[in-house]
């Protein structure tokens, strides 16, 4: 049996990943439709060997359709998802336009698929940053509930879409030949520099994405006691997000069990041999689906504490997989 798919927002860089992860995951799809803005309507893109026309986003869009990837920003997502929903089509929606509400069900498949029995019509995809972290982190939190998180990310300009990562190549290029750098994405110039600062900023002068990692985690692991601060830096980095995770649990785990609990963990790869200089980096995460975790080590300064350092490729498991991991999943619970 296959299912009719829409993707709103297929031109972007998520939408195209959707598109190629559904096919290399061979997802039963009957029809699949590609929508987005005007201005991409008539665009052609290639799934399973054919060429699909690009539609325009639109209120009849989703009639007949069984499941609808969303990745096409949160005020998109607000007007359409509940037209989709109203056509009786499940929306697994990659903004943070419904992530927070009380009956939306946050989901990573690998951490809390019971909650998708939950879904009133509308799921949500989380933070890509947020998603890599409690892939890491449910295990350990099964071996023994978590306390405290102290996180900084080093986030890739994909996160940002194409036109950061545009801008970021064009800096670098204009850098390197001693010419003037054009800044238009970010309020800082970013080729050669850091930024830390993702998303606004709000009242309590945490960023919004550093917020989004504090509400998401409690979320997913059902937990809003955990204790959780965060610091978010954009990085010169075209694909791939980092994090320093320092995790403090309630009962002592040590390096060498945690690294046991980790090599057996769905979605997750140990690259942890220091003496071979071996740990995750952002080049070996890029383009593939796991969630790498190394430089595992036990913290000193306290005493049931653990350092990780996570590294999982942003726009794949950040995103575009964990969203199509989410229908798979409500097919494989027969929510579909």
């Amino acid at each position: 049996m296959g299912y009719r798919v829409a993707i709103a927002g297929a031109t972007g860089a998520v939408g195209e990943e959707m598109r190629k992860i559904l096919e290399e995951r061979n997802f039963p799809v009957d029809e699949l439709k590609l929508l987005a803005s005007e201005r991409s309507v008539g665009k052609k893109l290639t799934f399973k060997g054919i060429d699909i026309a690009v539609e325009k986003l639109s209120e009849d869009s989703f009639r007949g359709f069984d499941i609808a990837l969303f990745s096409a920003g949160a005020e998109r997502s607000r007007e359409f998802a509940p037209l989709a929903v109203n056509s009786n089509c499940i929306v697994i929606d990659n903004s943070s336009a419904f992530r927070m509400e009380k009956d939306v069900p946050l989901v990573v498949p690998e951490v809390n698929p019971g909650d998708l029995k939950n879904h009133k019509g509308i799921i949500a995809n989380p933070n890509c940053s947020t998603i890599q972290m409690v892939v890491v982190l449910k295990p350990l939190y099964d071996r023994s509930p978590i306390k405290r998180l102290v996180i900084s990310t080093y986030q890739s300009v994909s996160g940002a879409g194409r036109a950061a990562i545009e801008e970021l190549r064009e800096q670098s290029k204009a850098y390197l030949n001693g010419k003037d750098l054009e800044v238009k994405i970010y309020p800082h110039q970013i080729a050669f520099n850091l930024i830390p600062q993702i998303d606004v900023f709000l009242e309590n002068n945490y960023t919004k994405e550093e917020m989004k990692m504090v509400n998401e985690t409690r979320k997913i692991l059902g937990d809003d006691e955990i204790k959780i601060t965060a610091t978010c830096v954009r990085v010169p980095v075209f694909i791939s997000h980092a994090e320093s995770v320092n995790v403090e649990t309630e009962e002592k785990i040590g390096a060498k069990e945690a690294r046991e609990i980790l090599e057996r963990a769905p979605g997750v790869k140990v690259v942890d041999s220091p003496k071979e200089l071996l740990y995750p980096l952002p080049t070996l995460a890029a383009r593939t689906d796991f969630c790498f975790v190394g430089r595992i080590r036990e913290d000193e300064s306290i005493e049931n504490g653990l350092n990780l350092w996570i590294v999982a490729d942003n726009l794949r498991k950040g995103a575009a997989l964990n969203a199509v991991q989410i229908a798979e999943e409500l097919i494989k619970q027969k929510l579909i």
